[in-house]
């Protein structure tokens, strides 16, 4: 049960517009926005910040859901894994892929410039974090300076939104419950506190 109660939809009118963006991109609204809602400031700085740090055209759509989701495995926030989840097959990426995203150093779904973001990225989500110079020295081989700066700020929306949904107990929405449960289950996900 989460610890602050979502404003429901039909009492959010002004955002109804982007609501309908972000469900037509996702398949579901987030029960996140609506408890954002209670302080439209926070929503509103928030619905800006994302697209640009997802959409920013500098890397390819499927690494930025992988960032998410392994930035959210390594903090553990299973909304979030969920979600991450459940969009990158959505906008495309294999669900095997997904799938072998917690063991993507001996996955051979995924190439080196894959694994060096995405071990940047778990180890920037575990805490205390984790990374090294020889994190950022393996991205660099693969990847410019400012597409690591869009990674590391993927990481960073993640790790905002890791700690406001496990610390809220965000109600999972169906759609990426029953994805998770699906897909994600045999690698030890869990619905928990986001049931």
């Amino acid at each position: 049960m989460p610890h602050v109660s979502p404003i429901p939809r039909q009492d959010l009118e002004p955002y109804e517009e982007v609501f309908g963006l972000i469900e037509a991109a996702m398949g579901f609204v987030p029960t996140s926005l609506r408890t954002m809602a209670h302080v439209p400031a926070i929503l509103d700085g928030f619905l800006g910040l994302v697209p640009a740090v997802m959409a920013n055209g500098l890397l390819q759509t499927e690494l930025v859901n992988l960032v998410s989701l392994v930035t959210s495995n390594a903090a553990g926030c299973r909304y979030c894994q969920a979600h991450t989840g459940a969009t990158a097959v959505n906008q495309g990426t294999d669900p095997d892929k997904v799938a072998a995203a917690w063991e993507f150093e001996s996955s051979d779904l995924f190439s080196d410039a894959e694994r060096a973001a995405l071990r940047l990225a778990f180890h920037a989500g575990v805490t205390p974090n984790a990374v090294t110079g020889d994190d950022f020295r393996e991205v660099e081989k693969h990847y410019s300076s400012e597409e690591i700066v869009a990674i590391v700020a993927v990481v960073s929306l993640f790790g905002w939104l890791n700690r406001w949904n496990d610390t809220m107990a965000t109600q999972l929405e169906d759609e990426p419950a029953a994805f998770a449960i699906a897909t994600l289950a045999d690698v030890g996900w869990t619905i928990g506190k986001h049931a």
